[in-house]
């Protein structure tokens, strides 16, 4: 027999995408697709099982179908459909634990895949320019998804230890960007006007819905000669963006606003249901994070296809014009700075992007 994979997450538009994409691999027997929710996408020719994996049902499953690999995706910041808070911090952390505890005592198991974020490094103001895969931040989460992360990722760190035997590999992404992404940040980006921090123009990456699917594949499969696919990964696209360059590239005027102001709006934002304002990701545009990605290319050997600049181009693309077109936007900006300052001297001459 060949591989079979257990897939969980799969209600979602990105769970679905890897269901479907890790069909085709010629050394994949079966998919095993799990999710407490009827998925409304295809799933090609997976056998989809409705399963909760906060129950222990799923030591089941893996029993049943002989599984020897699972790809871990329902780790995730945004309810589906009518769910909320509660119920994503129960399968995070809950359906993690059971999980885990069925794979301790499956015989079958041999590879796991943890989808995890960038969100574990939290963001403070003394945190350090960039992280690698072993700094200790400064400041960890105290809530929300990046909490729950931490919390997964200590879960799976102590089944490592118990069964060394099992290739685990942990992959933590940036935020994830592309036309199908349904994370709060994309949210926060369809928004017609950006609240930001008055003061602040934070530092952020973005990794690409592809890329995203491509490295879940690399890290499901036994490594190629050369690579190590077990371990830690940082993994998001070549280059940086600030804020304000990306409100300019949507086209969407922002509103600076304090502290106190940004978290009210934040909380109205919530409450109306347009967007997880969470104090996590205020944090995250007040403060920013930047990762180094030397192991994803040198240990795991994998090369971004987009960079950050073209993974949000992607998403830009997709989400349609904002109020003010950034050509023109651009256009204006340089004509300012063109403009001669006071004392005869000019203003350095900068582009919108």
């Amino acid at each position: 027999m060949g591989k079979v994979v257990l897939v969980t997450g799969v209600a979602r538009q990105l769970g679905g995408r890897f269901v479907r994409r890790i069909q085709r691999d010629p050394e994949v027997d079966r998919v095993v697709a799990v999710d407490a929710v009827e998925p409304e996408h295809h799933l090609g020719g997976a056998d989809f099982v409705r399963a909760d994996i906060r129950q222990p049902t799923i030591a089941r499953l893996l029993a049943e179908h002989s599984v020897d690999t699972v790809v871990h995706m329902d780790v995730t910041g945004t309810p589906l459909t009518s769910g909320s808070r509660t119920t994503v911090k129960e399968t995070n952390v809950i359906g993690t634990m059971q999980l885990l505890g069925a794979c301790q005592k499956s015989p079958t198991v041999e590879r796991l895949v943890v989808k995890s974020s960038t969100n574990v490094y939290g963001s403070a103001p003394r945190d350090p320019a960039v992280f690698t895969e072993t700094t200790t931040p400064k400041s960890l989460p105290s809530g929300g998804f990046a909490k729950d992360t931490v919390e997964v990722e200590g879960y799976v760190r102590g089944f490592a230890r118990r069964r060394p035997d099992v290739a685990v590999c942990m992959l933590r992404f940036a935020n994830i960007l592309g036309p199908g992404a349904d994370t709060p940040l994309a949210a926060y980006f369809s928004l017609p006007v950006l609240p930001t921090v008055l003061g602040y123009d934070p530092r952020l990456q973005f990794v690409h819905e592809d890329d995203v699917i491509d490295v879940l594949r690399i890290a499901s499969h036994e490594p190629e000669r050369g690579t190590l696919n077990s371990g830690t990964f940082n993994i998001a696209g070549d280059g940086v963006l600030l804020l304000s360059q990306c409100a300019r590239r949507l086209g969407r005027p922002t509103v600076p606003l304090l502290m106190p102001a940004i978290s009210w709006v934040g909380s109205a934002l919530r409450t109306v249901g347009m967007t997880d304002f969470s104090p996590e990701q205020l944090r995250l545009l007040t403060h920013g994070r930047v990762v180094e990605t030397n192991q994803m290319r040198e240990t795991l050997g994998y090369r971004p296809k987009f960079s950050t600049a073209e993974a949000f181009a992607d998403f830009a693309r997709s989400r349609g014009p904002g109020l003010l077109p950034p050509e023109a936007l651009a256009g204006a900006v340089d004509r300012i700075a063109a403009l001669p300052a006071l004392g005869g001297g000019h203003l350095p001459t900068q582009s919108a992007d």
